[in-house]
């Protein structure tokens, strides 16, 4: 362990071999390489039903435990296919159980896989939806086009300037997740102890 922030991936594909899941695994990796500790939150391996704010917490499946894990988290990538041109229903159903809770003075980090050329909308999708919750969205995202070239067979980035942008776009959500947690340990710092 470090002491470093907590990051968190979600990666919010249900498929078997998720190019998406991938994507945040290589993140995670690279967050791990900038100093943080890494939590997977794989949602297709998970019990979530359908949102309904109207369920009891024994018909929420494994929801409050995974709301847990991200409110603890510093920093959270949020990885989706792209869907439609937007995200993913498994990603937006998770998204649902969270709200300022979890996400506020938290940093994000945004990652889109397509299996075309086009994931611009799916991010603007996703930050819209975080910031409408307080998520600290980082400026640099990750867009992954044609997919299924983009991983090798070891499940490592096929292209070097991938590589680059996504260890690029982890090191700076560890130090703006950093940052984040170091101003809230300075805000809640005992006046008496200066």
């Amino acid at each position: 362990m470090t002491d470093g922030p907590l990051i968190v991936g979600v990666a919010g594909s249900r498929r078997d071999g998720s190019h998406t899941r991938t994507a945040v695994e290589r993140v995670l990796d690279a967050c791990e390489t900038a100093g943080a500790e890494t939590d997977l939150l794989a949602l297709g391996d998970v019990s979530l039903p359908l949102y309904h704010p109207d369920r009891e917490a024994d018909e929420r499946g494994e929801a409050a435990a995974l709301i847990a894990r991200v409110e603890a988290a510093d920093g959270v990538v949020f990885g989706s296919p792209v869907y439609h041109g937007t995200i993913s229903s498994t990603l937006k159903n998770f998204h649902d159980y969270c709200g300022y809770d979890e996400y506020e003075d938290t940093a994000i980090g945004l990652l889109a896989v397509a299996g075309g050329a086009s994931y611009g909308a799916t991010l603007e999708h996703m930050r819209a939806t975080i910031r409408s919750v307080h998520g600290n969205c980082i400026p640099e995202q990750l867009g992954i086009a044609n997919v299924d070239g983009a991983f090798d067979d070891r499940g490592a980035f096929a292209d070097e300037s991938l590589a680059e942008r996504a260890t690029a776009f982890a090191e700076s959500l560890v130090a703006r997740a950093d940052r984040t947690r170091s101003a809230d340990a300075a805000t809640l710092a005992d006046p008496a102890d200066d």
